[in-house]
């Protein structure tokens, strides 16, 4: 029998690139949906991590770090951040503890002002600075948004998270429970399986390739019941590139292949056999048929 005081909603986490989005996200849903990266603007997409109980359904939005747009892949991501924004019933702005306010934060907090939705203020990465250090902290946006609520927490350990999901669970209206219980995410395995790969070449190759990668996955195909073959191209802008992913005798591909294909196998729960090409596309983040084609898709393309 359904459940008349089932509370359910979207949820859209917003904030400066590198404040811990995904780290948050990963935590709720408690497996891998966002890949998670040091590097600067690594979501490229509005990830819905499904967080799920007997009595309340939470869809969050991850979006991509804000960032002034140079190219059209960051003209989407832009406009795939403000989008989400309109969608959701109340919107979390996570800011990083150990940053002070930017530029970054001044444009989103312009943004927000127009938002009817409870706003509230996540600070983030509190396991990294002085307790005594959070009232000066949070004080640097208290008066710039009539937040609904202040949360200091730690996506990275799951401080004070607890909290922060009851009281969303509270402001969310009674509703449907939109996706199964077991379901944490509504992007379809490619989509996941690629972020998956693209995480592995922001961990383990230099600072100047990960911005010129995108991954497509050609094939998923399963073998039997227990094994699954999946083939995907790493698309690099410039031959250089192609060079250093590939490394010395193929070593840094086999490297990225073989922490990619441990994530996929307790993703899909299956023995695994992927086999990874890198090809070049000059200039593929400026070329809209391309940006749809991996999977960045918008009405404005």
């Amino acid at each position: 029998m359904d459940n008349p005081n089932f509370k359910s909603g979207f949820v859209a986490i917003v904030g400066r690139p590198n404040v811990g989005k995904s780290t948050f996200l990963n935590y709720v849903v408690g497996q891998k949906v966002a890949i998670m990266s040091n590097v600067a603007q690594t979501t490229r997409n509005k990830i819905q991590g499904i967080y799920t109980t007997a009595d309340a359904q939470i869809v969050f939005i991850d979006t991509p770090g804000v960032h002034k747009p140079q190219t059209k892949l960051g003209d989407f991501m832009e406009k795939s951040t403000l989008s989400a924004l309109d969608e959701v019933d109340a919107v979390l702005y996570l800011v990083s503890a150990t940053e002070d306010r930017g530029p970054g934060d001044d444009f989103i907090i312009n943004r927000l002002k127009s938002i009817q939705q409870p706003i509230f203020l996540v600070i983030n990465k509190i396991d990294q600075v002085h307790p005594n250090k959070l009232p000066e902290i949070a004080a640097q946006y208290q008066d710039s948004l009539p937040f609904a609520g202040t949360f200091p927490i730690s996506a990275l350990q799951g401080n004070n998270i607890n909290p922060l999901i009851n009281k969303l669970v509270s402001i969310l209206p009674n509703g449907p429970q939109y996706y199964p219980s077991d379901q944490i995410s509504d992007h379809p395995e490619r989509f996941v399986i690629a972020e998956m790969i693209r995480e592995k070449v922001f961990e383990l190759t230099r600072q100047e390739v990960p911005h010129s990668v995108a991954i497509d996955v050609t094939s998923v195909k399963r073998e039997d019941e227990e094994h699954v073959h999946i083939s995907a191209n790493i698309i690099v802008e410039r031959p250089g590139q192609k060079g250093i992913i590939i490394g010395k005798g193929g070593s840094m591909l086999k490297k990225i292949g073989t922490r990619a294909r441990q994530d996929i196998e307790h993703l899909l729960g299956d023995k695994l056999y992927l086999q990874l090409w890198v090809k070049v596309v000059p200039g593929w983040r400026d070329k809209s048929a391309m940006l749809k084609d991996y999977g960045y898709r918008n009405k404005d393309y």
